[in-house]
């Protein structure tokens, strides 16, 4: 079962990456990036959530920053924590200018993961991550804009479930642009460069 929702959610990964790289690979100029540049073909970042404090917050909330988006859960048993570990690794690796990045993860299931759930969750793993929540609504609404998809796996004899989603880390610029798409595979060589070209920084 588990290597089923592996690969599942490998292919959810690989079709949104194919259908946003058909455009992208026919650039005249060589891109500076080293991840996948989704400039143009994602909409800006908008949403209005409730933050891990329990406090309502919107895209606006987090303009001047870059924001990296990610959708996943905290009973999540392997990609989620996967990810946010791997995330920490580039903050540290960024530095000082990690202060001018937010890792915002969007909860896909917000029956359990309230936001005293989240705040825990997201705080063990990095200072600059967000936990965001809402109505199972808000939430599809969102996955939507951004073409990741989530599905509610069959309860188990405990009463507990996973939740099979997608797991691209949408890249946002300070602008609230869509700039890059990751996934916890990228090198972090990659993503850190690509973070402080995107910050004003040394790629170096």
């Amino acid at each position: 079962m588990k290597l089923l929702r592996v690969a599942r959610l490998a292919c959810l990964s690989m079709v949104l990456l194919a259908s946003l790289l058909i455009t992208a690979c026919h650039q005249d100029q060589p891109s500076p990036w080293q991840l996948a540049d989704i400039s143009g073909h994602m909409p800006d970042l908008t949403f209005q959530l409730t933050d891990d404090l329990g406090k309502t917050v919107t895209a606006d909330t987090y303009r001047g920053k870059v924001v990296l988006l990610y959708f996943g859960y905290t009973h999540c048993p392997d990609v989620c924590p996967l990810t946010m570990a791997h995330l920490h690794v580039v903050m540290q690796r960024l530095g000082k200018l990690a202060d001018n990045v937010r890792i915002l993860f969007v909860s896909v299931d917000p029956a359990r993961d309230t936001p005293a759930v989240l705040h825990g969750y997201v705080t063990a793993f990095d200072p600059h991550a967000v936990g965001l929540t809402g109505s199972p609504s808000d939430i599809e609404a969102l996955t939507k804009r951004y073409r990741a998809a989530f599905t509610r796996e069959p309860g188990k004899a405990d009463g507990s479930y996973d939740v099979s989603h997608s797991s691209g880390i949408y890249i946002f610029d300070s602008h609230g642009k869509a700039r890059l798409l990751a996934t916890s595979s990228d090198p972090l060589d990659k993503v850190v460069h690509d973070l402080r070209l995107l910050l004003g920084g040394d790629a170096t």
